[in-house]
């Protein structure tokens, strides 16, 4: 099985062999699943997983509560919205795992989702509360666009997600996808905003944000976002593929 490769070096967790390297006998259980985790296998693609059926519920009942509570005007109940997509968020990761179900059309799915619940609340809340207006439009720019550049780059090497990007950048890992890294570029911004209603710190805190995340959008941009190897059909004259 060939290595993960950025800019000419091979990455690979601490203590993780090549799968071609190692007999079945003597690969630990553990240390072989990891490992088919890790690389993404087209085998192991579909899009109907117990994970994406959990995503696909979280996505729905997040968003459609936030829509409830703009209505009804609570930010009480944007606040369970906000609940339903962060639990959510862990239980879709905790099944991929735990059901051995993890694929890269999950991880998609999971990134696209969690921006949608995301707008959902904020723009609930900017509507209920307009003069937090500032600090939430830079909060999306941030998590919409530059987050999101940053998230489904891991499409151009042979992961099978972005929790896996420490076989890449261990920097980058740490910065976006580590526990501690998730819940500063998530929890934060919005802890911050419902507890002390404050604009003033809320915009200092998608500011800092946006740029941790600049930062990060650069170091991607500097692997070299190589192109997938697969081949595909050139097109003829016509137009048409061949």
């Amino acid at each position: 099985m060939p290595s993960v490769r950025a800019m000419g070096t091979t990455y690979l967790p601490d203590g993780i062999q090549p799968v071609a390297a190692l007999s079945p006998s003597r690969e630990a259980p553990s240390r072989a699943r990891q490992n088919k985790r890790i690389r993404a296998e087209r085998s192991r693609e579909r899009l109907a997983t117990s994970a994406t059926v959990v995503t696909g519920v979280r996505t729905v009942g997040s968003a459609t509560l936030s829509a409830i509570a703009a209505y009804q005007q609570s930010v009480t109940l944007l606040a369970v919205a906000l609940g339903i997509y962060w639990v959510g968020d862990t239980l879709d990761g905790m099944v991929a795992r735990g059901r051995d179900c993890e694929t890269r059309i999950g991880a998609v799915l999971d990134i696209m989702c969690d921006r949608f619940c995301c707008a959902a609340f904020y723009i609930g809340l900017a509507w209920l509360e307009p003069y937090l207006a500032a600090p939430v439009f830079v909060y999306l720019a941030e998590f919409m666009v530059v987050d999101f550049f940053i998230s489904i780059g891991f499409l151009a090497w042979p992961i099978s997600s972005p929790n896996y990007f420490y076989v890449i950048d261990r920097g980058l890992f740490l910065w976006n996808w580590s526990k501690p890294g998730k819940a500063l570029n998530s929890a934060l911004f919005a802890v911050v905003l419902l507890v002390t209603h404050s604009a003033t710190l809320g915009l200092a805190i998608a500011l800092t944000l946006l740029l941790v995340k600049s930062v990060s959008f650069g170091r991607m941009l500097g692997l070299g976002l190589p192109i997938p190897t697969a081949p595909i059909s050139h097109p003829t004259a016509s137009g048409a593929v061949s």
